[in-house]
């Protein structure tokens, strides 16, 4: 088999057949991502493939850089003010010793979609790639608007703090039609649980003046999040998201509660416990507002962030210095969440992706649990997400998903990037999707009935994001 090859992760022929002729094609809904909306709305070219495919500063594929701090790569040619080609050719050397690992594909992937190109990387051919590249790059097709439209994505979900003013969704919606994609704001709140930050207190101003209320306790918090949500709601937002990195399940009275915001407020200590009062506070509040906006709900946890202090301090966070996190008793804690809100009332749309895999299974069957809200799977184990997204992660996810709840209504993969060039993920993950079914069918666990088969992969794929969603309803 060539690398690559138009049949690569397809093992068998009833996976060929349902990718080439179901999934291949179908739009994109990238729900979930943390593309910049000021950077679609400029619609500037890139300078270069290292401006696009590495890194513009500190922002950028951290998934890259971890990599090339492995191969013993100098920071200054990762996130540093190193030369941008110098940078490439540190990059091509790397990918000279990741074979094996999920990035070399994707890599080489975005390289052949978008630039046509099937040379492998390594420093001898670093300059061909970068004068390919760097030529299609200054032109009008490689635009951020133009490498969506190309990708065929449809909605794109950014990842917004809730008192952002969304002024670039402002500007973009009015070219919609023109663009012929959606871009919609999703709410994290990421600034709103660090209490125990010493910007939290002005992160409370900031928040209470875009929502116009003066945020003194609890109940002024909640009255500050509701006016966000309304106004998200009305840029079109459908989605909040929530990182969870642990979680423990730690009820208190209101009083309690104001106590603590005003603890965070004057910059005095916040005690662990006290931490967990009002995280579960703040996440049973979050709850009660999706569920009232008919919004879904996404939480990403077990986490372990930020690992190297150092580097922390240096370069900042979300650079390549996390890890999959280890609470043990992390599904029993969010049980017990979802129980004392199950007696309050329905639960939110969630969809739940931990990066520890073995949650995967008692999530999966902990969330089964509280499934009948009346539409289908109100509740869903999330993608396999960051370092879970490999084939074999993929493979896992979808066997769990398939053997503990319905499959075919699962609302499918998401980017989570910053790069515009990262939508050959998804075509990744649909011949992933294809080989498992045509693997069932191989088996003879499944009829090889091409037509069901193929309606179940195009609803995983995209239908089932559509609809799930509701990003149509009463507009298309």
């Amino acid at each position: 088999m060539a690398f690559l090859d138009d049949d690569f992760l397809l093992t068998n022929e009833p996976a060929k057949q349902l990718f080439h002729q179901y999934a291949a094609d179908l739009p994109i809904i990238d729900f979930h991502c943390h593309l910049n909306p000021e950077e679609i709305y400029e619609n500037r070219n890139f300078k270069n493939i290292t401006r696009i495919w590495l890194n513009e500063g500190t922002y950028g594929d951290h998934y890259k850089w971890r990599l090339e701090r492995a191969n013993g790569v100098p920071e200054e040619l990762i996130t540093g003010d190193g030369d941008d080609y110098k940078k490439f050719v540190a990059w091509c050397e790397t990918m000279e010793n990741a074979w094996g690992n999920p990035v070399f594909e994707w890599t080489h992937l975005e390289l052949r979609r978008f630039f046509g190109s099937d040379l492998v990387l390594s420093r001898d051919t670093a300059k061909q790639v970068w004068d390919l590249a760097n030529a299609k790059l200054a032109t009008p097709e490689f635009t951020p608007r133009a490498l969506i439209r190309r990708s065929h994505v449809e909605v794109v979900c950014t990842t917004d703090d809730p008192a952002s003013d969304l002024h670039y969704h402002e500007l973009i919606a009015k070219d919609e039609d023109t663009n012929g994609f959606k871009v919609l704001p999703a709410m994290r709140p990421d600034k709103l649980m660090a209490i125990c930050a010493n910007s939290y207190g002005e992160y409370l101003q900031t928040l209470g003046k875009a929502a116009g209320v003066e945020i003194t306790d609890f109940a002024s918090l909640k009255k500050a999040m509701k006016q966000r949500f309304t106004f998200f709601a009305q840029h079109g937002g459908h989605l909040s998201d929530h990182g969870l990195n642990s979680f423990h399940y730690r009820p208190a009275s209101q009083e309690a509660l104001d106590a603590i915001i005003k603890k965070g407020i004057e910059n005095r200590p916040v005690s662990d416990e006290e931490n967990d009062q009002y995280i579960t506070g703040l996440v049973e509040m979050l709850m009660d507002l999706n569920r009232e906006f008919n919004w879904t709900m996404q939480f990403h946890a077990n986490v372990a962030r930020s690992l190297s202090l150092p580097n922390l301090k240096k370069i900042g966070p979300d650079t390549g210095f996390d890890a999959m996190g280890s609470q043990p008793d992390l599904v029993g804690e969010i049980r017990d969440l979802f129980q004392a809100m199950d007696a309050r009332g329905p639960l939110p749309k969630v969809i739940f992706y931990s990066l520890n895999p073995n949650d995967w299974l008692p999530l999966i069957t902990m969330l089964q649990s509280f499934v009948g809200q009346g539409d289908k799977q109100h509740l869903q184990l999330g993608a396999a997400w960051w370092f879970n997204d490999t084939a074999e992660g993929m493979h896992k996810q979808l066997q769990t998903f398939a053997q503990q709840s319905l499959l075919p209504n699962f609302v499918g993969m998401l980017t989570d990037s910053r790069s515009f060039l990262s939508y050959p993920r998804h075509e990744y993950f649909r011949r992933v999707l294809c080989n498992f079914y045509g693997e069932l069918v191989e088996q003879g666990r499944v009829p090889y009935d091409l037509e069901a088969l193929g309606r179940i992969v195009k609803n995983i794929s995209y239908g089932n994001a559509r609809n799930y969603f509701g990003f149509y309803d009463n507009k298309d």
